[in-house]
């Protein structure tokens, strides 16, 4: 999987795994893409801030500082489908 994907993909779940932290599978999948940025990557030290209309990830690659910006719309639209879903807020 491309960079860009899994940490898109890494941010948007943990967004999910932070909003809800007894669902379990977000948790599990939010450790599976940070696992994986982690080994196939070289990244570490992954965190996440919102500012305003952004989320900002940042860690280190190959020990390097590391930033990259992702538009809030596009980020929660993951944990706006699950909370919206009654199957998984019952």
């Amino acid at each position: 999987m491309k960079r860009e994907d899994a940490l898109f993909n890494w941010i948007q779940i943990q967004v999910v795994a932070d909003a809800r932290p007894h669902d379990h599978s977000a948790q599990e999948t939010a450790s599976f893409f940070s696992e994986l940025l982690r080994e196939d990557h070289q990244m570490s030290g992954l965190g996440y801030r919102q500012e305003g209309p952004w989320y900002i990830a940042y860690g280190q690659v190959s020990g390097e500082e590391w930033q990259g910006r992702y538009g809030a719309e596009a980020v929660e639209s993951l944990l706006q489908a699950i909370e919206s879903e009654p199957k998984y807020n019952g």
